[in-house]
Parts: structure tokens; sequence; C-alpha cells
């Protein structure tokens, strides 16, 4: 046993027992609280500038960061932020920010007339003002306005086919952003002659800010050629509007480069890196080491759980590539090409397939939860797996494989009670996933 690891052991005995649930649960708690609005946003609060200041947004983050923005910020403040329905301030609260809930994954036409609203509130600023633009995961659903010609039927339909299809995230926002009239950096040339200084909470693996909600402050280096080739890949049926507005290049995008771009300002404020990095600090002060495999791990669900069950196999068999016992973390967004007809979410999906692979090995503990605290578009942010889940899920008459099958993860995890469901935690780094080996 190396030196660390003796170590290791001794803290391990001599800190109070969480259970392997209560541990697990903790270390999604632990995730969560570093990457929300009030720990991350106020370090990185411009200056306030001559003029006024306007804020907007979108993003399950949004409400959260309006609140940051107001208790830090030192002159006056106005402006207009949309979140998710069910992610906004709490019950009877209110402040300088006005906070509008709209629909997501599929945008409505209460995202469409907030978007309206906030290309007016930027209308008559000065190069004195500052335009404050806060954006989370979420956002490019959230803010709905399709280019001249398009309705919001057109962009709801494309959007539905779009979530099924097992596109990425960044295939999906490609798309978007070229059937919107604000998304990829249009915005932002609406906010003209003001200065724009945008803060991002990511739900991209890499963190890139111009695939963060569509990137609607930012230049898009991606094309309509691009766009149309994410529908063909996918062989998504497009309302013939939809089509000839990308094959005629009318939803061009600004690009790189583009000088109306100039003195404008981002920083991403909270990644899924800061939320594991978190979670893997708390594990090592109960002892345990704790490995991060990656933050930004993109597939099918199922798929991802596969590899994760290899690497396990081998830490319990061979103590290969990390000594027993452990914790591995990892972070990024997967994918579910539906295919059944059941009750999903992608982290269970993931853990119901990691159950399937494993099949009841001793010793192994995970969770798999968003850390919007929505899995999908269900209630609950995600679920446990426990060795005993299967055999106890047989014991009420439920095969994981055919649930699997089905891609219905929530109703297995669901008939054991091992649901987690901490309603919206109005941030968002996308997946958090833990596996704890006890030895």
């Amino acid at each position: 046993m190396h030196h660390d690891q003796s170590a290791q052991a001794a803290l391990r005995a001599a800190l109070p027992n969480p259970s392997p649930r209560a541990l697990l649960h903790g270390l999604f708690d632990t995730a969560v609280a570093a990457v929300s609005a009030a720990q991350c946003l106020p370090a990185f609060l411009p200056e306030p500038p001559r003029g006024r200041t306007i804020v907007i947004g979108a993003g399950k983050g949004a409400a959260a960061m309006a609140e940051a923005v107001e208790q830090h910020w030192k002159g006056e403040l106005s402006g207009l932020v949309v979140t998710r329905y069910g992610h906004g301030r709490a019950p009877g609260t209110q402040g300088r920010i006005e906070v509008v809930e709209a629909s997501h994954p599929v945008p409505d036409a209460a995202g469409q007339r907030a978007a309206q609203r906030m290309v007016s509130l930027l209308e008559g600023l000065t190069e004195d003002d500052l335009v404050l633009c806060l954006i989370s995961g979420g956002g490019s659903a959230l803010l709905a306005a399709p280019a001249e010609g398009l309705t919001l039927a057109d962009k709801q339909s494309v959007n539905r086919a779009l979530l099924k299809s097992g596109a990425s995230i960044g295939e999906m926002n490609c798309v978007r952003k070229h059937l919107s009239s604000i998304k990829g950096g249009r915005l932002a040339l609406a906010c003209a002659p003001a200065r724009v200084e945008t803060l991002l909470i990511s739900d991209i693996p890499g963190d890139d800010p111009t695939l963060i909600a569509s990137g609607p402050t930012l230049p898009d280096a991606t094309t309509c050629a691009d766009a149309l080739a994410v529908i063909d890949k996918y062989g998504i049926d497009v309302p013939e509007a939809v089509r000839r507005h990308l094959e005629t290049g009318a939803g061009e995008t600004p690009k790189p480069g583009d000088a109306r771009f100039e003195g404008h300002r981002s920083h991403v404020i909270a990644t899924a890196q800061h939320a594991l990095e978190a979670a893997a600090a708390q594990a090592r002060a109960l002892g345990y080491e704790a490995h991060i495999l990656s933050d930004s791990i993109e597939g099918e669900a199922r798929d991802v759980a596969e590899v994760h069950a290899g690497i396990v196999r081998q830490i319990v068999a061979r103590n290969q590539p990390f000594t027993k016992p452990c914790v591995i973390l990892s972070g990024g967004e997967t994918t579910v090409t539906v295919r059944g007809s059941g009750r999903g979410g992608r982290n269970a999906e993931f853990l119901l397939a990691l159950g399937v692979a494993l099949d009841g090995l001793p010793g192994v503990y995970a969770i798999a939860c968003d850390t919007d605290g929505i899995d999908g578009s269900e209630d609950n942010a995600g679920a446990i797996l426990t060795p005993d889940s299967l055999a106890r899920a047989e014991a009420l008459g439920l095969r994981a494989k055919q649930l699997l099958d089905n891609n219905d993860g929530y109703g297995f995890f669901d008939a054991l009670g091992d649901l987690i469901v901490t309603g919206p935690t109005r941030t968002n780094v996308n997946d958090f996933r833990a596996i704890l080996i006890t030895g």
C-alpha cells in the first residue's frame, strides 16, 4: 500500500462513515453548490458604466444569476431574463431585473414574447451604456425568436425531431442558430452601440462559449451549410420554409472577426470541471481516492455506461488504473436515441445500462444526475444504483434489460424508490456521474 493510500485508509477509519448512498448524494450536492451563481458570479462583475446598465439573459440559471447581480451591483440596474418554468424566483420575491418563465426543451409562445420584449429593451442605447448578458444552458429553447419567414411552429417541429434524433448539443445548436433572429451573435448586434459583457454558466462539453445557449451574444463560426448537413445526417424532415431559409443562406450568422463585436467580453464563470473538482475534494476529505475521468464525455448514454463498467471491473479485479476503494467521477452530456416508449432521462438510462453491464457486482454504487435538477424532461435529477438494484427489481417482476430496451430508466428507479428529486437547482453544468467502489 502506498503511503498516501495508507493515509487515506487511516482518514477513512477516523471519519464518521456515511452510507454509500449518503456519500454519493453528498457529492452531488457539493458539485451543484460549487457551480451556483451565488458562488461563482460576483467575482466576474464588471465596473458600472457611465451610462445605464441593462441586464438580459436566458437559461435555467438565469433567475439565480440575476439575483446574484442584484445583490452585488453598485449602480442602477434594470432588465429582463427568461428561465424555464419552475426555475424562476422564489414565489413572492422580486427584484430590479424582471424574470419571466417559458418552455424548455421545446420553445413556446411565452419564450417568443420574452425575446421580443428583450430586443425592444435594447433600443436607443448609447456607447456609455453596458449590456450585461447572463447565459446558461437551456437558453437556446427559452429565447425563441424565429428568423424572418419562419414560424414558431417551424422551430418547434425541428426542435422535437432534433431532441429524438441522438444529435449532439453542438449539432442541435448549430441548427438552432441558423433558424433564429437573435442566436449566433445577433442579440449582441441589437445592443449596438452599447458594450456587451457576457457571463456564462457552461452546460457544453468543452465549454466553448459560442455554443452555450446557441451563443446569442457571440460570433458564430458555423454556417447554413453545416446546419443543413446536421438535418441530412439525422434524416430530419423539416418544413419547406426551413430548408429554403438554409439553402439560400438567409440564415447566415455574423462570423468571428466581425468588427461589430469589438470591445465586447465574455467569461465562462462555472463549468462541469468546477463541479467535479468540488466533488473530488469532498470524496478525498472523506478518505477516498478520487479520480476525474473527464468533464466532457459525449455519446449514447448506454455506450458511455459500457465504458464506465469496463473501467469499474478493471479496478475491482486488478486495482488498475486506480486502487480501490475509490470514487471515479465524470461529466459531459450523453444522448439517448429514443426507440422505446418508456419514461427516460439520459442519467437514468446511463445508470440502468451500467446496472445491466455490472450485473450486481458487489461493492459498486453509482449516482448520475443532471446538475439542473431535471433529467431530460422528467421531475427527477437522476437516480442511485446499488449492487442489489437488479435483484430488488427482479423481486418486483421487473427485468432491467427489458426496461432498458424500452428507454424506461425512470420507471426502473421509480419502482425501487431510488430516483433523486431535488427540484430545479437554477444552475446547469450538465451531467454529473460518480461511481463509488468500496473494495
